[in-house]
């Protein structure tokens, strides 16, 4: 008994929970999984009330969100609008395909890379935008996270040289 008594402390430790800290290393502790899909849900909720938290803006701010909104509906529009002008009379969609054949390639790759970078800058501007707001969220939350929970008492070294060395180290022993 003695034998078999020392081999499950070797593989479970000398613990009362020892099972319990050998299963979590194959097995992740459904409470505690609740308890940090909880804390997640309730960040991403400060994070979507953040998102619609809109300052005062000036008149001039507003103008030019709204020009930055036109493009992508007038391009979509635009290319509807051909299709009906190709339907409706052939011969004037016709001539301005013409025309629009004999522009050369070098000036349609100067075209895309202007477009292209619009929208890139528009995109990279928006997910700077979009950061911005999550640092903000989690710099509102960190004061709420820096200290322990209540009624949590310091940590007792007693018996662990390890961490009674770096409790004194750091001064908070």
């Amino acid at each position: 008994m003695g034998v078999i008594g020392h081999l499950m402390t070797l593989v479970f430790g000398g613990s009362r929970n020892g099972v319990v800290e050998t299963v979590e290393v194959f097995r992740q502790n459904a409470e505690k999984a609740a308890a940090r899909e909880t804390d997640q849900q309730a960040a991403a909720l400060t994070q979507f009330a953040t998102e619609f938290d809109r300052t005062a803006r000036g008149g001039f701010d507003r103008f030019v969100d709204g020009l930055n909104r036109l493009p992508r509906p007038l391009l979509a529009l635009g290319t509807i609008a051909l299709f009906v002008a190709a339907m409706v009379d052939p011969e004037w969609f016709g001539s301005r395909m013409v025309g629009v054949a004999l522009v050369p390639e070098p000036l349609w790759c100067l075209m895309g890379a202007i477009v292209s970078f619009y929208f890139g800058a528009r995109y990279q501007v928006k997910g700077q935008e979009f950061q911005a707001t999550i640092a903000k969220a989690v710099t509102a939350a960190q004061p709420a996270l820096a200290g322990p929970p209540q009624g949590a008492s310091a940590i007792d070294a007693t018996g662990n040289a390890a961490l009674m060395d770096w409790q004194a180290q750091n001064g908070s022993a």
